[in-house]
């Protein structure tokens, strides 16, 4: 472990002494008293990500190691410096100095004998509960408290049991420690109960860390729903030192007064009726809100007080249970508020749904933070399967008002507010290089600005729910004015045309139009090919599965352009690779092009040749171009037995093909990986604007870039030269999260504007994050 930047101790201790006495107005994640100046909402602030911390910059460089570190758990030193996180993967706690918020620097970090997982911190220094257990059926654990400053482990408390969440009240007395003990699942499939149950220990914060003593809380025979098995999951204490402690599994909520250690209250989280939700997940996609779901139980995870009298749980659910939102209660047990379908459909809008859980809890809130900033209240509430934190301005504390979602890293789980110096902090706990996905802590300021996200979101339907959109792949501007086109891609099934409003900020998808095959054009295309089913060539079987009952057709349109017959063409990726190619990848559709009417009807169907479609790799059509009364269309990499990915070129008069080659650059990513081509945008006169990009991103990408290229005398089977106009890799970064990978379309506005957006991959082991960026006019 390093020390860099190590602060004096006596200096750290006097600023986090001012900023104690501060902080009592209001303004940590403890609320303030009932009686304090009313919260009143501020339009004009927002908060917007600032920097990322990619964790695993405290191990090796540039993040080249693949060892798994994470962020699951995020504390704050008593000054608001110094972020403290737990890394359950690697059995460390790390440490990052944020002074300057927008430039984070690791300071190394601490290897425990367990696994840390949760941290809190009083004074100078964090305490850190961590799991030692052996097994599920012989649960152990202790506090470790260690000093913040220099790093080092000062003194161990044994807690006899498995502990997950820690609290420290705010005025440094008490630490309350959940000891959840937690169910093996795989015995009985995770039924409960069981044993050993657990129960709530309360340190005393007395004298030195050595001299401080546990007492513990049992909270069996409370639930009516296994309460032999209380596994308390989150803890959060009131400024009258009383904690609120959520029981998942139980569907339950107590409460104990950590001065006398005596439970004071408990009762049962309920139940909701979720009304047009989806809970299908179907293969592809498709986001339908039109079920019900009775009496679901909220079964939450975090829980944060959001004043003296009512505290804010997140409904993660966990058995049976989670109503993807979140509730207030009152400490009677009444419900003061619940947000119902609203944080469901406000991630649809922006394109957070991942609907391949919403059979299960869909976005599934897992933990709350609470914060006064300025003289407004907020309640933070981070979804695990979404990747986002959602903001709800609680001015009107039993009618919170959504105010914006802030963009994470792959699933946040943790958060701290630090309303003294204006910031917000996630922990994404989800690292997995090979996803790509490097767990982060997320940093957000709250200041006087529009909000930076989302860049595109979705209006409603008629019906008044969200137009669910996810995965855009493809774009083309209108010929005038402020309207592009985009696609979705393969992740979903019953495909869609998108008009999106880009004289707005965020931009707005207005419309969505499916393509359809109602004149059987593609049915009958596929009555060309072959009957016989060789798992080597696109055959009917193949072209049967593109359409639905309906006559929707499940595509993979990669690429969008205006067609001057009128509509669109639309550059489906084929599926699939010869075996030579590539084994165990068997074609299952072939690279199409079909032009589609302004209805959205396939009107015409155009294929490779068959010499060509005898090379296809699973990496195929990757956007279309229609200019000078011919279709330009990128294959993404080189396919069979070549070396450099083919520019396609249909003539619609004679309806005949012609190749070029285009040279890629070469990868110089750390994690290898590939560079190929993913989108084209007509310039006129013959002449192509493309995306050049590698499979990367976060610390690993390397190549984002947009070229030119000229068609213009080159022979067939030539090698086009290219042109640099832009390296987008600043522009990537400039959103201050991890560089996104998949950079799937381009537009050419009719003002000379050119912009680009990412693709998120159906929130389908992504973060969600699209970013739609408008780069200016950029072209000579």
């Amino acid at each position: 472990m390093s020390f860099p930047n190590l602060r004096q101790s006596a200096i750290a201790l006097a600023v986090s002494m001012l900023v104690t006495l501060a902080a009592c107005g209001g303004g940590d994640d403890t609320p303030k008293t009932d009686t304090v100046q009313a919260s009143t909402p501020d339009a004009t602030m927002h908060f917007n990500r600032v920097s990322t911390f990619t964790i695993c910059a405290q191990v090796g460089s540039s993040c080249e190691s693949a060892t798994p570190v994470n962020a699951e758990i995020v504390a704050a030193s008593t000054d608001g410096m110094t972020l403290v996180y737990t890394s359950g993967l690697s059995k460390q706690i790390g440490f990052v100095d944020i002074t300057d918020p927008a430039a984070p620097v690791g300071l190394g970090s601490l290897t425990l004998d367990g696994e840390p997982t949760s941290v809190a911190v009083v004074g100078a220094h964090a305490l850190v509960a961590v799991n030692t257990s052996a097994s599920f059926t012989a649960p152990t654990g202790k506090l470790v408290v260690v000093h913040i400053a220099t790093r080092t482990k000062v003194a161990e408390l044994d807690l006899g049991g498995q502990p997950d969440s820690v609290a420290v009240s705010k005025d440094g007395r008490y630490a309350a420690v959940v000891i959840e003990n937690e169910r093996d699942e795989s015995v009985n499939g995770g039924a409960i109960p069981q044993l050993p149950a657990g129960r709530l220990a309360i340190v005393d914060l007395v004298g030195a860390p050595a001299a401080w003593t546990r007492r513990d809380v049992a909270l069996t025979g409370l639930a009516a729903l296994y309460g032999t098995d209380p596994e308390p999951e989150y803890v959060s204490i009131n400024e009258d030192n009383v904690a609120v402690v959520t029981l998942q599994e139980n569907n339950h909520l107590a409460l104990v007064d950590l001065a006398t250690g005596k439970v004071s209250g408990h009762f049962s989280a309920g139940s909701v009726t979720l009304t047009d939700v989806d809970l299908t997940d179907e293969r592809p996609n498709l986001v339908q809100f039109n079920q019900t779901q009775a009496d679901r139980l909220r079964e939450p995870d975090g829980v944060t007080w959001v004043s003296k009298t009512r505290f804010a749980t997140a409904n993660e659910g966990d058995l049976n249970g989670g109503s993807r939102g979140f509730t207030i209660f009152n400490t009677d047990g009444s419900v003061a508020f619940d947000v119902g379908m609203d944080l469901e459909y406000r991630l649809a809008r922006i394109g957070h749904t991942n609907d391949r859980r919403n059979d299960a809890k869909g976005n599934e809130p897992e933990n709350v933070a609470f914060g006064r900033f300025g003289s407004t209240d907020y309640l933070f509430v981070a979804s695990e399967r979404s990747s986002v934190v959602a903001v709800y301005d609680m001015s009107q504390p039993t009618a919170p008002v959504y105010k914006q979602a802030l963009p994470g890293a792959l699933s946040p789980e943790g958060l701290v507010t630090i309303p003294s110096r204006g910031l917000m902090v996630s922990a994404s706990e989800v690292d997995d290089r090979s996803l790509p996905a490097r767990a982060a802590l997320n940093l957000y300021r709250y200041q006087k600005a529009a909000a930076q996200y989302p860049t595109i979101q979705s209006a409603d339907r008629a019906d008044g729910k969200p137009i669910p959109w996810a995965a855009l792949s493809g774009m083309v501007a209108a010929p005038s004015g402020n309207t592009v086109y985009a696609v979705d891609d393969s992740f979903f099934r019953a495909n869609r045309i998108f008009t999106v409003d880009v004289g707005v900020t965020p931009a707005v998808i207005r419309s969505e139009l499916r393509i359809t095959d109602t004149n059987d054009v593609l049915k009958t295309f596929g009555a060309t090919l072959p009957a016989a089913k060789d798992n080597q060539a696109f055959d009917q079987t193949d072209v049967t599965a593109m359409i639905n009952a309906d006559k929707t057709v499940n595509l993979d349109p990669e690429g969008i352009s205006l067609a001057s017959a009128g509509g669109f063409w639309i550059a489906s990726e084929g599926a699939g690779s010869k075996t030579a190619y590539e084994t165990g990848r068997n074609i299952t559709s072939a690279n199409l092009l079909l032009r589609v009417s302004a209805t959205g009807v396939v009107q015409e169907v155009v294929a490779l040749p068959d010499a060509v479609n005898a090379l296809q790799a699973r990496y195929g059509f990757e956007g279309v171009a229609e200019s000078n009364g011919k279709l330009v269309v990128p294959i993404q990499r080189a396919w069979l037995g070549e070396t450099m990915p083919r520019i396609a070129v249909y003539d619609l008069a004679t309806k005949t093909w012609q190749f070029h080659f285009y040279p890629l650059d070469t990868a110089t990513s750390p994690n290898g990986g590939w560079v190929g081509l993913s989108e084209i945008t007509a310039l006129g006169n013959n002449r192509f604007l493309v995306v050049e990009r590698d499979n990367q991103n976060g610390p690993d990408a390397r190549i984002k870039r947009l070229y030119r290229i000229d068609l213009t005398g080159v022979a067939a089977g030539g090698t086009l030269t290219k042109t640099l106009v832009r390296d987008l890799m600043p522009d990537l970064r400039a959103t201050q999260g991890p560089v996104l990978e998949k950079i799937e379309g381009l537009a050419v506005l009719a003002s000379g504007e050119v912009l680009f957006v990412t693709d998120n991959d159906g929130v389908n082991d992504s973060s969600g994050e699209t970013q739609l960026v408008r780069l200016g006019k950029i072209l000579n």
